[in-house]
């Protein structure tokens, strides 16, 4: 019996370790399971992202990324498959848990996007407007303005007036009303497309014709763009061959012109502040290739007086046009201060500065020839050229509008384009509407005229011409 129960105690011995060992090795295996296979990695920039100033919401998530647009009567998307490289290059950068700065290469500012603890009630899936219901397009459209616009004063428009004019819209007329408010902005940064209806509504158009159109008689009154560019194409042909003496240098894009006109003056004629790259991210790298060509050209050529002609220059991004100023800056110089529309105030008043790029600068004598077609950037590339004391301008008065356009879309999908940021320069002094232009009447010379043409000739390069000769 004592035999018998010393080998049944055995057994069972045996058979407790062999069970001891088979759950430690499955212990083992589990926890070595974990180690091996990583838990999914949660991007930390998942979540809501707000910037208050611009009224845009970006959602980030693992699958496609969502941009919403947000104004006082509710939320609608602008871009349903977001990718922040394709929006002008957006470059993110996560600086805190909750604080997420945008910036890009062709702006001269970044935006600042606080993180939403929850999804904007607005923005909810079952309360996004996607609508034709012309009366609920029309309140995001009179909101987008109301909540964003900064120059309802400067521009004498009391826009408090058109809310109720909701109660008179239909799907057949909203377009006429859009346009009826917009046109008395007459703000070249103002518009409005919808490509499905082929629609295009500019109300800086009118304002800018009866400017270009003040010297011009009979049969050569511009009356749309085809107009124009044929009598600016004509203007640069009596440039080129009656100054330049049809030698002259161009880039590959046929945006930048230069040449001399005598062995002591040189002459350059920026036609875009953009469209030097091809893409986003070598834009600056392109335009700044062709800048240090055209500026050693002019160092080679030792013309001690410059012609700076941005007479035909529409616009393009403010980084082009800083980068532009540079070749041109003696010294580093505050040369605007900028701030955005923020509720019923403004942001923080920002200074820019800009100061010397590149192997060698011009700084001896220079005329800046401007006209009412220089906007946007070119406005931005006077405004910090004017103040530079080896500077005089000749011509008139820039278009007057300076803002980076600030972009929403309706909930039919339509584009708005508005002014949300007032610039002024170094003494604080604001020139929209009025832009920059001669401080001296006899330097005021018409950009086009019917006499110019008639003489082929080009009055803002023969006054520019006398006063460099002085």
């Amino acid at each position: 019996m004592m035999n018998s129960y010393i080998k049944i105690k055995t057994e069972i011995i045996k058979y407790v370790k062999a069970c001891l060992l088979i759950l430690v090795l499955l212990i083992f295996t589990t926890c070595q399971s974990d180690d091996d296979t990583p838990s999914p990695i949660v991007d930390p920039i998942n979540g809501f992202w707000v910037s208050a100033e611009k009224g845009w919401i970006f959602e980030f998530t693992d699958g496609k990324d969502i941009f919403y647009n947000i104004n006082t009567a509710g939320c609608s998307i602008q871009d349903d498959d977001f990718v922040p490289e394709e929006f002008f290059g957006l470059k993110l950068d996560l600086v805190s848990e909750n604080e997420l700065i945008a910036s890009t290469d062709l702006s001269d500012s970044d935006v600042k996007f606080t993180r939403l603890p929850n999804q904007n009630p607005n923005c909810l899936p079952d309360q996004i407007s996607a609508t034709e219901d012309p009366q609920v397009n029309f309140d995001h459209f009179w909101n987008i303005f109301n909540d964003h616009y900064a120059f309802f004063e400067t521009r004498n428009v009391d826009w408090s007036q058109y809310e109720n004019l909701r109660d008179q819209v239909t799907a057949e007329n909203l377009y006429d009303i859009v346009e009826e408010l917009v046109l008395l902005l007459e703000d070249e940064h103002v518009g409005v497309t919808d490509e499905d209806k082929d629609i295009q509504i500019e109300p800086g158009e009118p304002k800018l014709l009866e400017r270009l159109n003040a010297n011009l008689s009979e049969d050569l009154i511009i009356e749309n763009i085809d107009d124009y560019d044929a009598l600016a194409s004509q203007k640069v042909t009596t440039i080129v061959t009656k100054y330049l003496g049809g030698n002259y240098e161009i880039d590959d894009n046929g945006n930048i012109l230069w040449g001399l006109i005598n062995d002591d003056i040189g002459y350059i004629n920026i036609v875009k502040m953009e469209g030097y790259g091809t893409n986003f991210s070598d834009e600056l790298t392109a335009l700044n290739a062709v800048l240090d060509t055209m500026m050693n050209d002019l160092k080679a050529s030792g013309v001690s007086k410059l012609i700076i002609d941005i007479r035909f220059n529409d616009g393009g991004h403010d980084t082009a046009a800083l980068n532009m100023v540079s070749r041109f800056m003696d010294q580093e110089r505050i040369s605007y201060f900028k701030k955005a529309r923020l509720g019923n105030g403004f942001t923080e008043n920002k200074s820019f500065s800009v100061g010397p790029r590149g192997d060698f600068q011009f700084t001896g004598d220079i005329i800046l020839l401007t006209s009412p077609y220089s906007i946007s950037a070119a406005d931005l590339f006077a405004l910090c050229m004017k103040d530079l004391p080896y500077v005089t301008i000749v011509g008139e008065n820039t278009a007057g509008a300076f803002s980076t356009i600030l972009t929403h879309v309706l909930p039919n999908g339509a584009e708005v384009g508005l002014s949300n940021e007032i610039y002024t320069d170094a003494q604080g002094e604001v020139f929209e509407v009025i832009g920059i232009g001669p401080e001296k009447e006899e330097n005021r010379i018409p950009f086009l005229s019917t006499l110019d043409f008639q003489e082929e000739k080009d009055r803002g390069i023969e006054r520019a011409l006398e006063l460099l000769s002085n």
